[in-house]
């Protein structure tokens, strides 16, 4: 993998109550990738004064940890509009654990097994501005935070991306739906990133979502997004 140059590295925030978990993060994050750990916590009650006294990019956050934990770390975050983006790390059957740190602000969240190639791109996308939901959960995780108080429900009644969207539109959507950041979807699509943001922008507005994981629960609620549909895509791309 390319090094990136040091006043280039993604600035990352550690915050999980195990050890090892973090010295196994801290191997995979290393700076020759382009990444720079800047501050771990071992309690998301220590997160709001370590941010404070550190330049953060993006948080890894664990959400069960003795003390504070993830969701309500999240929560406390976000309420400030300048605060780093979250990226949760979780187990497989913790969807509604993973519904929560949803509606607590999280922009996407990660399997604790998985390789450290996808743990290093969903960093990445992350810390740019997109999300990462990972796709072994994800259509469970969102069944269950539309059922959850506080869930949005986009379904009937919900704005009609056919008749409010344009074709590329409609593809932007159908993208961020299959959980692509704006990089592959402008390799997918085969038009610029600033292009993308554009799109997305303006999917946003016309069907009223709040941010991209909305944006991937109206996909999966409308049939926009089939089985495999990443796979596929991620492969037109390259």
């Amino acid at each position: 993998m390319t090094s990136l140059p040091q006043e280039h590295a993604t600035r990352v925030m550690l915050v999980d109550d195990q050890e090892l978990v973090r010295s196994g993060l801290r191997r995979i994050l290393r700076r020759r990738d382009g990444f720079e750990i800047v501050s771990e916590c071992a309690d998301g009650g220590e997160v709001p004064s370590a941010l404070k006294e550190h330049d953060v990019d993006v948080v890894v956050m664990d959400l069960r940890m003795k003390g504070v934990g993830g969701i309500e770390a999240t929560r406390l975050m976000r309420e400030d509009a300048g605060a780093p983006p979250v990226l949760v790390l979780t187990t497989f059957d913790d969807d509604e654990m993973l519904s929560g740190a949803l509606r607590a602000g999280a922009a996407g969240f990660i399997l604790k097994d998985s390789s450290a190639e996808d743990l290093i791109r969903a960093v990445r996308s992350v810390a740019e501005g997109d999300s990462w939901l990972d796709p072994a959960v994800t259509a469970r995780v969102l069944t269950r935070y539309r059922e959850s108080p506080g869930g949005e429900a986009t379904g009937a009644g919900s704005p009609d991306h056919n008749t409010l969207l344009t074709t590329r539109e409609q593809e932007v959507l159908h993208a961020m739906g299959c959980g692509l950041s704006n990089t592959e979807i402008a390799g997918a699509l085969f038009i610029s990133e600033l292009t993308v943001k554009s799109h997305i922008g303006r999917v946003f507005v016309k069907l009223g979502l709040r941010d991209r994981a909305a944006a991937v629960v109206y996909a999966f609620d409308h049939g926009i997004v089939k089985p495999g549909d990443a796979g596929r895509l991620r492969t037109a791309g390259t």
